[in-house]
């Protein structure tokens, strides 16, 4: 599309917005009527450890989405020389799970426990079994009942309880409503109807009935992809920009989780189909065609936007560790003169990893910052470990690296795909790990040992998926969620797709066969090694 065209399209809101709050960093991304992405703008955030509790304030919130929607105003603006008043549609996505407990006057009662916090295990195992439904330790009803059990006085005082993205559009909107992917993450999803699961809710409300709220009164609206869920107001436009550029009255469609724009990002809405995002946490999320067999703790359901089944295998831990030792090989080559920026230092060092050995030559590591529930760990300890007469090379170090990413991962994997037999036609791969699609397609194929593929929009991710959703609610006219993807959005899209070698796939086996086994080390390590 031609200049002229899109500031055409900028002036009679032609365009629609999605904005994301990640683990790392807050990203807005404008697209125009043919899906493709006009601007954007972004802002690096980190989540705090206070209190035993990873956090955000809702200062960290504001601050970082007006700096996130500011630069993607002056970025409008220095493309195209216009100012963007108006938008077509938008929507807001987040972090999935978590817990924001409000009460009477609107206040949030408790600082936002975000989903790397692994310290809900005893709720999660006595709901679990209550349910005959697995609630993982992140999950919001998993926060509120652990809430329950310590005696936390503001438990009293709820009277409304939401994710990040469902706490970002209230606040835009005034409207306490949630996509249906992003509330399958709070409490179950009866398939059946795509709502909460009334029988589930009636076994909660007898364990909670000291309490006088119900928790269908207490959680969000569920709305599926294409509803309408509001219109910014005119706070919410001013909590977006202080500046006044933007204007209120922006159709808003229903906001919705990471796990969601993901699959939308990759188009992965439909049976047999499923995508893995991998970034400062992993996930592997396929969208079923019959129900699995039976309750795995490793393995959570949720729903695609459009309320779909879908089984997902989430990790709490992913690049972190690896970033960490990026940064101090960095140094150390700083240290030495070497001029390079943050892209060449990633790309040399990880594409060194091919010179190893495919089984890492005896190195192994954990990349345990937090928790890993699929591993049953509560906390968590980076460790590196390797056997005195191991091949200890860089081209290793880094390779046991990328490959110790995954392998929380592979274990939830194994249990889907070869115990369940859950049907997969197609993996699709998005996020940080493969911004160097050649490292991270071949690692990802040589760990799920089956072909994956990344889009020419696994880039864009989710603010761009969150930007697609809100196009289709305002021109889907009949379609699903499915065929406006596949016949529209991504008809004409490009794609690369790895095929797992036979030696990266042997090798991966060998070094997850000592991960599985060196698992008791990490859990000695978390037990001594405190301050």
């Amino acid at each position: 599309m031609d200049t002229q065209t899109i500031r055409n399209a900028l002036a009679d809101g032609g365009t629609y917005l999605g904005i994301e709050l990640g683990s790392t960093r807050i990203k807005a991304v404008l697209i125009d009527r043919s899906h493709n992405q006009i601007a954007s703008g972004g802002h690096t955030w980190e989540n705090r450890y206070e209190d035993g509790k990873w956090t955000y304030s809702l200062d960290d919130i504001w601050t970082g989405i007006r700096d996130c929607f500011a630069q993607l105003l002056q970025d409008v603006n220095d493309k195209y020389g216009v100012k963007l008043e108006r938008v077509g549609a938008m929507g807001v996505s987040a972090m999935m799970h978590g817990y924001m407990p409000f009460g009477k006057n609107d206040e949030l009662l408790v600082p936002f426990r975000t989903w790397r916090n692994t310290i809900t295990g005893e709720a999660s195992e006595k709901l679990t079994k209550l349910f005959g439904f697995n609630i993982p330790q992140r999950w919001s009803v998993a926060h509120l009942y652990q809430a329950i059990l310590n005696k936390e006085p503001h438990v009293c005082d709820i009277r409304f309880l939401t994710t990040l993205a469902g706490y970002v559009h209230w606040q835009l909107t005034g409207e306490k409503v949630l996509g249906i992917g992003d509330a399958s993450g709070m409490f179950p999803i009866d398939d059946a109807t795509r709502h909460y699961d009334k029988r589930m809710m009636a076994q909660f409300d007898e364990l909670t009935a000291q309490f006088d709220w119900k928790i269908a009164g207490i959680l969000p609206g569920i709305l599926p992809a294409g509803a309408n869920a509001g219109v910014l107001t005119e706070k919410g436009a001013r909590l977006l920009d202080p500046t006044g550029t933007l204007k209120a009255g922006v159709p808003m469609c229903p906001p919705e989780g990471d796990a969601g724009t993901g699959m939308v990002a990759t188009n992965s809405v439909r049976p047999r189909t499923g995508n893995i995002s991998a970034g400062t946490s992993v996930f592997a999320m396929i969208v079923l065609e019959k129900a699995l067999k039976q309750v795995h703790a490793e393995v959570d359901m949720v729903t695609t936007p459009s309320g779909d089944p879908v089984a997902m295998v989430h990790c709490n831990n992913c690049l972190g560790d690896l970033d960490a030792w990026v940064r101090l090989l960095g140094e150390a080559g700083k240290l030495l003169g070497a001029q390079f920026d943050t892209k060449t230092l990633y790309s040399k060092l990880l594409n060194h990893a091919f010179d190893g050995g495919a089984d890492c030559g005896g190195l192994l590591s954990y990349n345990y910052i937090s928790g890993e529930h699929v591993t049953g760990f509560e906390e968590g300890r980076p460790l590196f470990m390797r056997t005195p007469d191991a091949a200890f090379t860089l081209a290793n170090f880094m390779r046991t690296h990328l490959y110790s990413s995954l392998a929380s991962l592979k274990i939830g994997m194994k249990i889907l795909l070869e115990d369940e037999g859950a049907a997969l036609d197609s993996i699709t791969g998005h996020g940080g790990f493969f911004k160097d699609a050649n490292v991270g397609l071949r690692i990802m194929a040589a760990a799920m040992g089956a072909p994956v593929t990344v889009m020419s929009t696994a880039g864009e991710g989710g603010p761009w998926g969150m930007a697609v959703l809100a196009a289709y609610m305002m021109n889907k006219q009949d379609q699903t969620l499915p065929d406006y993807l596949s016949d529209g959005v991504f008809a004409d899209s490009q794609s690369t797709t790895a095929d797992p070698i036979p030696e990266d796939i042997a090798g991966y086996k060998a070094f997850h066969e000592k991960y599985e086994a060196g698992l008791c080390a990490e859990r000695k390590a978390v037990e001594v090694f405190r301050f």
